[in-house]
């Protein structure tokens, strides 16, 4: 029980890779904050949470690319829970378009606000928290878009390489007592890969050195040591999870 008496925050966390972590850390013995913009789907994995694990499980309903959402979603964790110890910035969409003169500005900006606007604010609202007491940890979930940007996804990859240079840059800004890292997935087998085209599976498992995408359950290991003290040295790190990608 690493995370007992811990309290963990997870944007995008009633669904993929954002339910597994939820699940995850409150198994280690943590409270849960679930926070996604369906409510219906946090309500159920807090239910899930309360009767699986004996854990207190708050479902917020939260479009983190809204500025005053993520206040109310700080203000409704920390009326509840009175602390975030482990913040996770899970939330991230990318969606596709037919050329890269047809993105429109409000495509752009929806990639933008989601995967890096988001974050920012709740990393340095709750940071500065974290900071003023107890410290804690925070994870960004970054993206190998951010180091080989993709033509079909470049507003995803931009916003992506934005939110690493933020997990360095908040890493220094709330040092010693709040830790700041990213893991860096490759593709995972989430709902999304529902839509995966043979072409594209293919075209994974020829860049793939484990031939496969990960499986949401994955990711735990990586969450866990970032989450607790068994990663008590590592700050402003971008941990790579992609399966060997090429």
């Amino acid at each position: 029980m690493p995370l007992r008496g811990k309290t963990a925050l997870v944007t995008g966390g009633s669904r993929g890779l954002g339910k597994a972590m939820v699940e995850a850390f409150a198994a280690a013995g943590a409270d849960v904050v679930i926070a996604s913009r369906k409510l219906d789907g946090c309500e159920k994995l807090a239910a899930e949470i309360r009767e699986k694990y004996g854990r207190r499980a708050l479902p917020v309903a939260c479009n983190v690319s809204d500025w005053e959402q993520c206040n109310a979603l700080i203000d409704a964790a920390y009326a509840e829970f009175g602390q975030v110890d482990v913040l996770v910035n899970n939330a991230g969409l990318s969606p596709l378009y037919p050329s890269l003169d047809q993105v429109s500005e409000a495509l752009f900006d929806k990639v933008i606000g989601v995967n890096l606007k988001g974050p920012y604010r709740l990393t340095a609202a709750i940071g500065t928290r974290m900071a003023a007491g107890a410290g804690g940890s925070i994870i960004n979930i970054s993206s190998i878009e951010a180091i080989t940007p993709d033509r079909h996804a470049l507003p995803y990859a931009a916003a992506k390489a934005g939110l690493n240079a933020l997990t360095e840059g908040f890493a220094h800004s709330f040092g010693p007592t709040v830790r700041v890292n990213a893991i860096q997935c490759g593709p995972f087998a989430t709902d999304i890969s529902t839509a995966w085209t043979d072409e594209i599976r293919e075209y994974m498992k020829g860049r793939l050195a484990l031939g496969r995408a990960g499986r949401p359950d994955e990711i735990i290991g990586a969450a866990l040591y970032f989450a607790t003290d068994a990663s008590s040295y590592a700050t402003g790190s971008i941990l790579r999870l992609d399966g060997g990608w090429r």
